[in-house]
């Protein structure tokens, strides 16, 4: 602990944050740099650390901690030289191992303090030895074991045969995946979903996007998941709202949507599990890649499968995979080359539609895959009645009025019909958007001026009777709307509440400005992904470790203090570097007893003799080779 204490105390602060950063250590209980290591040195910390290794790097460690005993049992153990390691290694192996991969390797345990590499030489500290010596006991691989065993077989390669079958069922689930994302992303524009405030969504909510995305109850929470890690929703003031990347998503393609989504899963990957991952693009998952993990990572245990699980899953739900076999598309997902990926689903989505049927009825039925810009001006127009891969719409006067609020006229909305129509426009619908149009306006709403009324709003219209059916609706009772004169109501709430209110009953409801000129509303804002701004702990951490450290004075003799005490618990002899009168500096190798009233007493290994010594005469203390 001596040793790993002193080298803690010489990083700069970076380092030392960095230190404190990989290892997770926790910011309460330390003290000081004493703490510190021993924190670090502690069974469980060593094991945590350990487990997230991979069965080389742990074998570099296991068998260096081995190599220093041996290499000679009477006397303290020195680290073995990195060649020396490499020639073991590579006996254990049966196949040559490269030193500069034992070197890297030797180097993240450096940077992760599980040892200590200089010159050449690699040691792992005494703690981090023992943890590995108890492995067995554990059920876990010895050195030899780590360092011989070979991997599982590769993973089973799959038949053309079953690449075709893959192929194609990846791509039903991609375009489902993409299709239930599309509807959830499109619904939360229209009516954000609350979160609770233990977290996940109401029953009512879950219920209501599982109807609209078309997928089972327990699938909601995935599928909100998925979308929210590509940004596409976003959590905002208690609510599950599109953000500006997920309306910008709803326009593109349904291979570059897939993309998008499939980038997202990738990026979120641990390293460790996309390393995994990308050593295998192209087989068949299971238990094959389970009992590589397991191979791979010995310590890992059910940590690393859970990681694994939870990116397998969503794997499966996208289309990365078709029952737990690497998709096409999804191999070059795993292999970071997306444009390779976009060009194979494409190739196996169904293709993109850019016309539709007009019928009498008021329907609107596609023949396939609406292109996404259509299908996005077609749900302002009309409400979506069959979500298959064949969708179909209908046309009503409250989604006429819905299109006309947001800014289209009927002469836009009949000249965009005509050029996807297969049919032309039937007369009932022509009928209908230009009587919707010229109804449209009838009722309007605005805010009223504070200096003239206590109302936030008002409701007015030309039409005195309409205006006496909206003052006596049941449904609208909870606006409070209170008649002014016959062709004005009032009422207590903001004129973008009353405006929506009025057009869900369906009033031919529009919205104006001071001027009186109609303005069109958003019913919901856009979610805004903001940066998470976090306070990084280490920081007060490192300032904590630099301040009982002190450097100078009393400061410096508590710290000579703290490693003769380390010395003297451990029974660690240690090299004492003492100014003398005259400036003549003397080493004397200590075997340290006791510490105390600013001197310390130590058994002299060479003399054979107890010394009495005061700390202001000592320089430095190091462990003794």
């Amino acid at each position: 602990m001596l040793t790993l204490a002193s080298r803690l105390r010489a990083l700069d602060d970076a380092a030392l944050r960095r230190t404190l950063e990989i290892r997770a250590v926790p910011a309460t209980g330390i003290r000081d740099f004493f703490d510190l290591a021993e924190t670090l040195l502690e069974p469980e910390a060593v094991q945590r650390t350990l487990a997230q290794l991979d069965r080389a790097t742990l074998a570099v460690l296991a068998v260096a901690g081995e190599l220093a005993v041996e290499t000679d049992p009477d006397s303290a153990p020195s680290a073995p030289a990195l060649a020396e390691l490499t020639e073991r290694l590579s006996d254990l192996a049966g196949s040559p191992v490269p030193e500069a991969d034992v070197a890297a390797r030797a180097a993240v345990l450096d940077s992760l303090m599980l040892g200590r590499l200089a010159d050449d030489r690699f040691r792992p500290y005494d703690a981090v030895a023992a943890q590995l010596l108890a492995w067995p006991a554990l059920g876990l691989p010895t050195a030899t074991e780590l360092a011989g065993a070979a991997a599982p077989s590769a993973l089973a390669g799959v038949s053309a045969t079953d690449t075709r079958f893959t192929d194609r069922l990846a791509a039903e689930r991609a375009f489902a995946a993409v299709s239930s994302i599309a509807e959830l992303v499109t619904e939360l524009a229209r009516e954000p979903a609350r979160e609770l405030s233990r977290g996940g969504l109401g029953l009512p909510d879950t219920k209501r996007l599982a109807a609209v995305m078309g997928v089972d109850l327990e699938a909601v929470a995935s599928v909100v998941a998925t979308a929210a890690r590509a940004d596409l929703i976003a959590h905002s003031d208690g609510y599950w709202n599109e953000t500006e990347a997920g309306e910008a998503w709803l326009l593109e393609g349904t291979a570059r949507r897939w993309a998008t989504i499939a980038q997202s899963w990738h990026a979120a990957l641990p390293p460790d599990v996309r390393g995994i991952l990308a050593r295998r693009p192209g087989v068949s998952w299971g238990e094959g890649l389970r009992s590589f993990v397991a191979w791979l990572y010995p310590a890992g245990g059910e940590w690393m499968d859970d990681r694994v699980t939870e990116f397998a899953d969503d794997a499966e739900l996208i289309g990365i995979t078709a029952h737990q076999t690497t998709s096409p598309a999804g191999a070059a997902v795993l292999a970071g080359d997306l444009d390779a990926a976009i060009a194979t689903m494409t190739a196996a989505l169904p293709a993109e539609v850019g016309a539709v049927y007009l019928q009498n009825d008021l329907s609107i039925v596609s023949p396939g895959p609406l292109a996404p810009s259509i299908d996005a001006r077609l749900r302002g127009l009309a409400d979506v009645e069959s979500r298959e891969l064949a969708l179909s719409y209908r046309i009503s006067a409250t989604s006429v009025n819905r299109a006309l609020a947001a800014g289209e006229n009927a002469d836009s909305l009949l000249d965009f019909l005509r050029t996807v129509s297969l049919t032309g426009i039937p007369q009932p619908v022509d009928y209908l958007i230009r009587e919707s149009a010229a109804r449209y306006g009838r009722v309007r709403v605005g805010a009223t001026d504070p200096a003239e009324s206590p109302a936030q709003s008002y409701v007015q219209s030309e039409d005195p009777a309409l205006l006496g059916t909206i003052a006596v609706d049941q449904t609208l009772a909870p606006l409070g709307l209170v008649r002014v004169d016959e062709n004005r109501l009032a009422s207590r709430f903001g004129s973008d509440v009353v405006f929506w209110a009025l057009s869900d009953a369906r009033y031919p409801v529009a919205a104006e400005n001071a001027a009186g000129e109609i303005v069109h509303l958003r019913r919901h804002q856009l979610a805004r992904v903001l940066p998470v701004s976090t306070v990084d702990p280490t920081i007060a951490l490192v300032e904590k470790l630099r301040a009982s450290d002190g450097g100078e004075g009393q400061a410096a003799d508590a710290w000579l203090a703290r490693q003769l005490d380390s010395a003297i618990k451990s029974k660690q002899t240690v090299v004492v570097s003492i100014a003398m009168p005259g400036g003549v500096v003397v080493d004397y190798l200590l075997e340290p007893a006791s510490v105390g009233g600013g001197r310390f007493r130590a058994r002299d290994r060479r003399a054979d003799i107890e010394r009495t010594l005061p700390l202001s005469s000592i320089i430095s203390i190091t462990p003794a080779p």
